[in-house]
């Protein structure tokens, strides 16, 4: 067999000399990609004696010792050095695109279809690369594929980038790794993600619009007050007409003088509230409220918990087909939310296993779970826990929908309220005045021509 000797880089950037067979040129390079390593010349070498051949021979079986060697410590440098990820993802970030829900979804679905038709885990990596067109994607699954290499799951690295895997996506891949069904795992996954963003879907054509309607009549109706109400002072001036403005004008009027020679006055004070209740809130005790605050709110309160709670359906239920008891499955869903009273509740449903009490208590007690909910998780665990919490899951579907269904009819009232409360306060304020000045104005001119 032809002997080669080659000068090839790492990926990370050295450069290794070694001698090593190979039936052709084609081969070799192919051998050295398969090991990560970038050719830069291959010459052919002649064997003259046997003595040199047996030379030779040892000589390759050192570089193919070296060559692995140089590979296993290529990947454990990479995998040791995880800054570097994160910095080849950021530098992806900055000069490109950010990573959409829709590319994750798209590199399941991919994924997915190759470990169906009985890819293995690198090989699958491998292809699916080169379908992702967001370049911070693909630099993310090239260290992912770096760690499975090296021999870590899948999940271990994904935990590495949690902006962008959502906590259940990497449970669930988890999970699949575990119990040594990645497959039907990443089915899962496809069907949570897409889920997931027809529900976010649904939450934007909501809020978007009323939002945008909001702040629209917001700006109008500033401007039309703090320009309107000195144009219509002004009228009365030049027109000199006898009639009155309207109390609430002349008090509006009054105010805008006012806080145009204090505005700093009321912005400081608006100012320092807002510092004082981020740095609360960034306090144990203020993030745990205002996450509590966040269950409990009007309108979107119910519909938060809701979705978490969904998803912490979905992940134990995950759990649960793959093996787990309730416990393993808790544990493994506790970082399912990054809310502090869900993730509260799931410590005390876990504690609660450990001395013997019901993990259901914690969520019937918080006052944020429906009875329906309760109940049908008790009858779960006296029948089949796993049924049960299928039949869970497509109620709080069903459940979600409804909520939203009411979201849908109650955001738009208020925001008409508001905007009638608004549209009265300028009719008021601006346009009746702003009538009165006009037509005392004209009326005026008018007596003035008879007199001439």
């Amino acid at each position: 067999m032809p002997i080669y000797k080659y000068r090839a880089a790492t990926r990370t950037g050295d450069v290794v000399e070694y001698r090593t067979d190979a039936p052709n040129k084609f081969a070799l390079l192919n051998k050295l990609k398969t090991n990560g390593l970038y050719p830069i010349s291959i010459t052919s070498v002649n064997v003259r004696t046997d003595k040199k051949a047996k030379k030779q021979k040892r000589n390759i079986e050192t570089s193919n010792s070296i060559l692995k060697q140089v590979r296993t410590e290529q990947i454990k440098k990479s995998m040791d050095n995880k800054e570097s990820w994160f910095k080849r993802a950021d530098n992806a970030l900055q000069k490109n695109r950010a990573i959409k829900k829709r590319d994750i979804v798209v590199f399941t679905q991919n994924f997915y279809l190759l470990k169906k038709a009985d890819f293995n885990n690198i090989h699958a990596l491998s292809t699916v690369i080169e379908t992702i067109e967001n370049p911070t994607l693909k630099a993310i699954v090239e260290d992912i594929l770096l760690g499975v290499e090296a021999g870590e799951n899948m999940y271990t690295t994904m935990e590495y980038y949690g902006s962008v895997f959502p906590p259940i996506y990497i449970n669930m891949i988890k999970v699949g790794e575990m119990s040594g069904s990645l497959t039907n795992a990443l089915q899962q996954a496809v069907e949570y993600l897409e889920s997931s963003e027809a529900l976010n879907k649904k939450i934007r054509e909501i809020l978007i619009p009323n939002l945008v309607q909001f702040l629209l009549l917001i700006v109008l109706a500033v401007i039309g007050t703090v320009i309107a109400v000195p144009m219509i002072q002004n009228a009365f001036d030049a027109f000199g007409s006898s009639a009155q403005l309207p109390a609430i004008t002349i008090a509006f009027s009054n105010f805008l003088d006012w806080i145009s020679k204090i505005w700093y006055i009321p912005v400081g004070i608006i100012v320092a509230i807002v510092a004082i209740i981020m740095v609360y809130i960034r306090t144990p005790k203020g993030k745990y409220k205002f996450h509590y605050f966040k269950y409990k709110m009007p309108v979107f309160g119910k519909l938060i918990y809701a979705i978490d709670f969904s998803r912490l359906i979905q992940s134990i239920l995950l759990n649960l087909k793959n093996g787990q008891r309730i416990q393993e499955a808790l544990e493994t869903s506790r970082n399912i939310s990054n809310n502090l009273v869900m993730l509260s509740l799931i410590e005390t449903a876990i504690n609660n296993i450990t001395v013997g009490q019901s993990w259901i208590e914690p969520f019937e007690q918080s006052g944020l779970s429906t009875p329906m909910i309760t109940e049908m998780l008790k009858i779960g665990m006296q029948t089949d826990l796993v049924e049960m919490m299928e039949k869970l899951n497509d109620y709080m579907q069903i459940d979600i929908d409804n909520i939203m269904q009411k979201v849908i009819k109650v955001l738009p009232q208020i925001v008409q309220i508001f905007v009638g409360i608004v549209l009265i306060f300028v009719v008021v304020v601006v346009l009746v005045p702003m009538i009165q000045a006009y037509m005392g104005g004209w009326m005026l001119e008018d007596y003035t021509s008879d007199l001439l």
